[in-house]
């Protein structure tokens, strides 16, 4: 036989492959105008980060459709890249240098920077590393880094374009900002979560003196910048107060009430204080007001020269806590109640987030362009046009609702890590936007500035440049053949939860610099849970990491991993209790290809993925069936030549006189197989990947190895040796073809296997990756051979469950009898025998001879044939027997019926556990039943 192993063992297999296809560069995409295009960027992953449980779901999809295209013969492209983080790896070269008792002031800025590339080139190619482990076929050609030159040229360049089309500005704005980072930051960087809290009732005294309004508030330490009180303009209860002024508490300034509907009357006492300078919801009524901002803090969060000179310089909480003791003690704080509110964090720094109102750079979304139109308009007219496609179609509605409510974009964030803003100052103000600094003073000159200039300290959101990368990344603004090619791209795959961050910024961007859309099709995966719907997160010590499911890891490291990363560190005995349940001898090795194949499966349209790893388990054990069916098809064909193996080129001499002689089984598997692909190639262009990862495990486990290698076993131990040449030709063409229909889910193990059988089968290339997908072919469907072989296995599947009713052991031998219509039974006998594990058959003329030749035997009825599996059995042991097996029955049903009857169990009890009781009674009455049929055929009750 071929040198293949006995024992699928993944781990040599991923790491020879992994290295054979980057020295043969089969990933790098043909540049062939002729050719149709396939291409899909790489949501690009943090530099600082590893791969997730939810990029190897999303990797999974995305390399599934590449190796598709590719191997369908289109210009294919998967640009892969990873993005510099400005956030997150500032902060983790700022905690470096801490430990080191440094500081990044202390080092300066272009030194800072300097380190973080030094950490980059050291550090940043773990996620290419793990790329490569799930075997991802990214073409490493095009790898870009959002900080390389070429991608830094152009955000240089795009920055300057939109300034000077108006469409960047410098305002004063609110924004989200972290007093410890002392930077703005996104919205995706913050999270609320419900905190426990309290609710002050605080008496602002009416301005004439003659009472008062009770307003609710969850921040008294910002009544320093309250500029007015608001109630609904529908509250009764507040009419006449409208128009009306108050005074502030501790301070005495003024301020007017307003009515606005942003009110919630339910919420405290339906009087609330506006503070535009610290709320977002306020700064949108103050701005529908006229109200002026008083910002009552600092960068650092600590009050500010607005606050009186008792709190002023307190940090806010601080603060917060002195104000209501002088509140109290001045007889203005009326009551305190328990409160639960949503407080905002920076997911990278865990502190609460301030709405601060700072001098920042944003995009204009709802401005009018050079064209007339707006980024936004563009792209909901990109997406109404049918121009982009959601997958699922409902998240349109999500992305409209979001671009109709669009607010402008704070691109700048007060960080040294990431592309500075090409903006440079004069003293006395003077602002100069360029591309470098030779420009910006080509343009001071030519503004008849003379003095210095100095650069804006700012640098872009990273979410900035990631909104360029669909033409950045292939050479714009030249004119390239991949621009031509590969724009747009073919579908962009990624999560629900930045569709708005990153999905409709690249369709603004991409739109008003290139006139296309970046892509055709955006498909949206749901998030991946773990086995009980709980978001994985170090923090709730629940993270799976895919290349521990790969390699596999013991229980101590993967219980070291789960609690290191634990926000409260109290929890440490409970997630070791929960590891240790689900892993008690820690995780084992199921290969790369499982684990695709396992999130292929879980591929559903827009749903959540709760992952489970037994799952993979039932993977690993399809790619060893797959591969010992490999084997079993070598032994079949060892040392036999191309005539023999069926491969010769007389093969059209096809019948039972003729070189080959294909029995029905052979045209059954060949015609399953067309339908096999058809389900496959249906199921990736509708990106439903559980269907075609379905197709290939139902086809491969259930038809080829578990019927037809068994079938085709039979026809070469026993056929003439046309039959022998047509099964063997079947055997290897079939599996050679599942091998590349495969492929695409499960590369690893497809490329072993197809080099061992692709030459048998007259097939042979480099590499898999680059042979042609099949493709369905409907002259190759034989209806009448499928209800031939579904009539053999009905046969096949009712000897099996006779040999259950009668307990007896697989390995002995039975006589089978039938009669009636038998034609089928005979012309597969010898398979029968093998599969059903039949001694003989026995046909009868009449049914009266089949029945008293069955005597007491159990019966099925196939078709018009009926038939019996015949044992002599001691009469009265057997009787005994289904006596005490129809008791013990009667006995569950009672049971079972027990509980239903009780009417408390069917109200309390989940409707899952009733149902199954339901089942209960079900099923034992069915057994119960053919048991009694038994023991009446012996005479008993």
């Amino acid at each position: 036989m071929t040198d293949l192993a006995k024992s699928f063992e993944p781990a040599d297999i991923e790491a020879r492959w992994s290295a054979r296809w980057e020295q043969l560069g089969c990933f790098d995409p043909t540049l062939d105008a002729a050719r149709e295009s396939f291409s899909i960027q790489l949501p690009p992953p943090n530099v600082t980060g590893t791969l997730h449980m939810g990029h190897a779901f999303n990797h999974t999809v995305m390399d599934t459709l590449t190796r598709w295209h590719r191997m369908r013969g289109h210009n294919t492209l998967w640009v892969p890249g990873t993005d510099h983080a400005g956030i997150a790896t500032q902060i983790v070269v700022e905690r470096q240098l801490q430990a080191a008792g440094l500081s990044r002031h202390e080092m300066g800025r272009q030194a800072f920077v300097d380190r973080i590339w030094e950490w980059k080139r050291h550090s940043g190619s773990t996620i290419a590393r793990q790329m490569r482990r799930m075997g991802d076929s990214l073409s490493s050609k095009y790898e870009y880094f959002t900080m390389d030159d070429k991608l830094s040229r152009v955000v240089m360049d795009s920055f300057v374009r939109l300034y000077e089309q108006g469409l960047i500005y410098r305002g004063k704005r609110l924004v989200n900002w972290d007093p410890v980072l002392r930077s703005a930051v996104s919205d995706l960087e913050v999270e609320s979560a419900a905190e426990e809290g309290s609710l002050w009732h605080l008496r602002y005294a009416l301005e004439d003196g003659s009472g008062a309004v009770v307003v609710a508030t969850t921040r008294p330490e910002t009544l320093f910048g309250d500029t007015a009180v608001m109630v609904h303009p529908e509250d009764e209860r507040y009419a006449a107060l409208v128009g009306r002024r108050v005074r502030l508490p501790l301070s005495g300034r003024l301020i007017p009430v307003i009515a606005d509907a942003a009110v919630d009357r339910e919420f405290g006492t339906g009087v609330v204080k506006v503070t535009p300078a610290h709320d977002f919801n306020d700064y949108q009524v103050g701005q529908r007001h006229g109200l002026p901002m008083i910002s009552v803090m600092g960068l650092d969060a600590r009050m500010n020269d607005e606050v009186p000179e008792p709190w002023r310089g307190l940090d806010r909480f601080e603060a917060r806590k002195r104000v209501v003791e002088q509140l109290q003690a001045d007889g203005a704080l009326v009551e305190v109640k328990e409160h639960q509110s949503m407080i905002p964090r920076c997911t990278r720094t865990g502190q609460v987030v301030e709405p601060m109102l700072t001098d920042q750079w944003f995009v204009a979304t709802t401005k009018p362009g050079p064209d007339g139109r707006s980024l936004a308009d563009k792209a909901l007219e990109a997406v109404r046009g049918g121009q982009v496609r959601f997958v699922p179609e409902n998240w349109v509605n999500t992305y409209e609702q979001w671009m109709r409510n669009i607010q402008d974009w704070c691109i700048s964030r007060q960080l040294w890590w990431g592309h500075q803003i090409p903006a440079w100052w004069g003293e006395g103000g003077e602002l100069f936007v360029a591309r470098d600094e030779a420009e910006a003073q080509a343009k001071a000159r030519a503004a008849g500035y003379r003095g210095s200039l100095r650069r804006d300290e700012d640098v872009l959101d990273t979410w900035y440049s990631s909104a360029l990368v669909p033409f950045s990344t292939l050479g714009w603004p030249d004119a390239t053949r991949e621009l031509d090619l590969f724009l747009p791209s073919s579908v962009l795959v990624t999560g629900y939860d930045i569709i708005f961050f990153w999905v409709a910024r690249m369709i603004m961007m991409t739109t008003h610099f290139t006139g296309k859309v970046p892509f055709r099709d955006v498909y949206i995966h749901g998030l991946v849970l773990d086995a009980h719907g709980k978001k994985m997160s170090k923090s709730e010590g629940n993270v799976l990491d895919p290349v521990d499911l790969i390699d596999g890891v013991a229980l101590e490291p993967l219980l070291d991993k789960r609690t290191s990363g634990l926000r409260r560190p109290e929890l440490a005995p409970q997630v070791r209790k929960a590891t240790e349940k689900e892993f008690p001898q820690g995780i084992p090795a199921f290969g790369a290809d499982a684990l695709r194949l396992t999130f292929a499966s879980l591929a559903t349209l827009g749903r959540n993925v709760n992952f489970d790893s037994k799952r993979c388990e039932g993977y690993r054990n399809f790619c060893n069936k797959l591969w010992n069916a490999t084997r079993f098809v070598l032994m079949q064909v060892e040392g036999l030549d191309e005539r023999e193996r069926g491969m010769a080129e007389c093969a059209h001499d096809c019948g039972p006189e003729g070189y080959l002689d294909f029995s029905a089984a052979d045209r059954w598997i060949v015609s399953l197989l067309q339908r096999t692909e058809q389900e496959v190639a249906q199921g990736l262009a509708d990106y439903r990947l559980d269907f075609a990862a379905q197709a290939i495990y139902q086809f491969v486990w259930s038809e080829y190895c578990d019927w037809y290698l068994e079938i085709a076993k039979v026809q070469i131990a026993h056929g003439s040796p046309a039959l022998q040449r047509g099964a063997r030709r079947t055997l290897l063409r079939v599996l050679e073809t599942v091998l590349r229909l495969a492929h695409p889910i499960i590369p690893f193990i497809t490329e072993e296997l197809w080099h061992k059988v692709a030459p048998l089968a007259g097939r042979g290339g480099a590499t898999l990756s680059l042979a042609p997908y099949p493709e369905a072919q409907p002259s190759k469907l034989d209806e009448r051979s499928e209800a031939e072989i579904a009539g053999f296995k009905q046969f096949v599947d009712a000897c099996r469950n006779l040999r259950g009713e009668l307990g007896v052991s697989p390995a002995q031998r039975l006589p089978l009898l039938a009669c009636g219509d038998t034609a089928l039974l005979q012309r597969h006998g010898a398979a029968l025998q093998a599969l059903a594990r039949v001694s003989e058959l026995r046909v009868f003329a009449s049914r009266e001879e089949w029945a008293a030749a069955v005597q007491t035997a159990p019966t099925a009825v196939v078709g018009d044939a009926s038939i019996a599996l015949f044992i002599e059995v001691d009469r009265a042991a057997e009787r005994e027997r289904l006596q005490r097996e129809a008791q013990r029955l009667e006995a569950e049903i009672a049971k079972a019926q027990a509980k239903l009857g009780n009417a408390s169990f069917v109200e309390r009890a989940p409707a899952a556990v009733v149902e199954q009781e339901q089942r209960r009674v079900a099923e034992f009455g069915a057994t119960r039943d053919k048991v009694l049929e038994q023991l009446a055929r012996l005479g008993g009750s």
